[in-house]
């Protein structure tokens, strides 16, 4: 099988992100699908690319156009997947063409290039070790209460994605739910004019979003939920307290309140010892 899916990463903003290899991948490819014709009608007139077949897949034609470019690729063509601005299949179209190309056999390939998520992280200045993609939350109900109350006790850093029309709301939303002492960067249009990047406490970010009209693209880098405060000795105590008083000996309630505290089983011993 000659034909190929290729899934093409291109500019979140400045045209001067697009690289050779996705300029070179896009000048090859026999169909070209895309979220927005016009739109990546100008990039390929920007890369010096004759337009050839242009397929529309978004939300709404994914599912069908999936089985259509599956249909293209066994037929022979190398088919190339953008979307709008960054990678393909994150938060945007492109996985069921994925799985739809590889359910008949075909290859797949991916030109790397520009992320949102990843470019809004590492300029955070919050931990990049560990990190989690959100995209974005629930719009309302049970689904976007549930995904909060996850996110309250998620340790890694959070990448969540949001329209300007929802910032408000959805800050506000993490500063109940995570608490407002939390630290996050807020990242709007990104390798654009008037890129910024704002940094502070979700309590903050609430006020500051407040004070004027959110407008353009905005990429939310939470901190992690901190790991808990080890026991007092105070706390060691009452639970030892409640254990003896449940009966246990003085060495199995220290092994419970060992287990219970996640502290060692010799220390809570030594304070039992010290009553």
């Amino acid at each position: 099988m000659a034909g190929k899916l290729v899934l093409v990463a291109t500019p979140i903003g400045n045209l001067g992100d697009l690289s050779p290899r996705a300029v070179e991948a896009l000048a090859d490819a026999d169909v070209v699908a895309c979220e927005d014709t016009r739109r990546t009608g100008k990039l390929l007139a920007h890369a010096g690319v004759s337009a050839p077949r242009l397929l529309v897949v978004n939300e709404h034609t994914e599912k069908a156009s999936a089985a259509e470019i599956a249909d293209l690729i066994v037929a022979g063509n190398m088919v190339a997947l953008v979307t709008d601005a960054g990678t393909p299949a994150v938060s945007d179209p492109g996985a069921k063409v994925v799985q739809a190309v590889l359910k008949v056999g075909a290859e797949v390939e991916a030109v790397p290039g520009p992320s949102a998520a990843l470019s809004a992280l590492v300029v955070s200045g919050l931990p990049t070790g560990r990190f989690c993609f959100e995209g974005f939350l629930p719009k309302k109900g049970r689904h976007r209460t549930d995904r909060l109350h996850a996110l309250a006790a998620e340790p890694r850093t959070m990448v969540l994605f949001e329209a300007p029309h929802r910032l408000a709301r959805t800050l506000g939303d993490l500063a109940s739910a995570l608490g407002g002492d939390r630290a996050i960067a807020i990242v709007r249009e990104q390798t654009k004019l008037h890129e910024e990047v704002w940094r502070g406490t979700l309590a903050d970010a609430v006020a500051q979003v407040g004070e004027a009209e959110p407008r353009g693209e905005y990429v939310l880098v939470v901190a992690g939920c901190p790991d808990p405060a080890p026991p007092s000795v105070t706390q060691i105590r009452a639970a030892l307290e409640e254990r003896l008083a449940d009966g246990l000996s003085r060495r199995d309630a220290a092994a419970a309140v060992a287990a219970d505290l996640g502290v060692s089983r010799r220390a809570v011993y030594q304070i039992s010892l010290k009553d």
